[in-house]
């Protein structure tokens, strides 16, 4: 059998957007976090096992594999929101521009307020527009200019011009693709250096879907973007590098997340190292 670096043999269903920037060799970017042979456990079952990748600055990096494997864990495991979950433990390390982040002595509060995240389903608070994208700034006591801060946050997160006449309405009003939008606009206001996305569009329409996707494109230079999506067309589209997780089983039928391949985008979907990527890509599991 050729090996898929044969890119002939590769029965291809993803199209790799071509608009993108070529992909600079990995020791020209700026290395964000290192994560080095992380375990991920919950009640002592792990759900990931010795996950080992860097993730780069101003780039959109896409956690792709079938349901189980561990992709959404990985995430939260980045701004250490598994903290809130009493069953969970971890071991290995994520270093954050060089400080290890899973250090006991450091702030998860304080990691969250350079780490945010958008969760799967849009989650407003039952407060006013302009109150939901303001609530981290008052947090943090970012009070100066915050009319202006709120309408920056809105902008950039494609939603000013929807809702800059009514400010004052419930968050609850806006449809779920602005609900999104203001969830971004909510994360971005505090001026975070990365955004954790996960599965941010699965519960949107095409349209709103499109409209998340060119945000990541457009504020990309401002800010680092992780998501987690199951739709592979989205991670061709959206993303400069991509992590293949698959599952693993162990005796007695335990199971558990692993990183197969990562890579930039186009090689994983286009001449991926490892068969196993090859099948999930095209579509043969998953």
């Amino acid at each position: 059998m050729q090996r898929p670096n044969d890119t002939s043999t590769i029965e291809r269903s993803v199209k790799v957007e071509t608009h993108r920037q070529p992909m600079p060799p990995r020791e020209r970017l700026e290395r964000i976090f290192a994560v080095e042979h992380l375990d991920a456990l919950y009640g002592g079952k792990p759900a990931i096992k010795d996950v080992s990748m860097d993730v780069y600055k101003n780039l959109v990096t896409a956690i792709i594999g079938p349901s189980g494997c561990g992709k959404s864990t990985f995430i939260r495991c980045l701004n250490r929101m598994n903290d809130l979950i009493p069953s969970f433990s971890q071991t290995g390390s994520i270093r954050y521009h060089g400080q290890d982040i899973t250090d006991p002595g450091v702030d998860p509060v304080a990691v969250r307020r350079n780490i945010g995240m958008v969760f799967q389903r849009p989650n407003p608070f039952p407060k006013s527009i302009q109150d939901n994208v303001a609530w981290g700034l008052k947090v943090l006591g970012l009070k100066d200019n915050l009319d202006e801060r709120v309408e920056r946050a809105l902008t950039q997160a494609a939603l000013w011009d929807e809702v800059k006449d009514r400010l004052k309405a419930s968050a609850l009003s806006l449809s779920g693709g602005q609900q999104q939008r203001l969830c971004i606009a909510r994360a971005i206001a505090v001026e975070p250096d990365v955004v954790l996305m996960d599965e941010p569009a699965s519960a949107l329409d095409p349209i709103a879907t499109a409209a998340i996707e060119q945000l990541m494109h457009s504020l990309k230079s401002e800010y680092t973007f992780v998501i987690v999506t199951h739709n592979m067309q989205q991670a061709a589209r959206v993303a400069d590098m991509t992590a293949f997780f698959s599952i693993s089983r162990g005796e007695e039928g335990q199971r558990w997340g692993e990183l197969v391949e990562y890579d930039a985008t186009e090689k994983i979907f286009t001449a991926p190292s490892d068969k196993r990527t090859e099948d999930y890509v095209t579509g043969r599991f998953g």
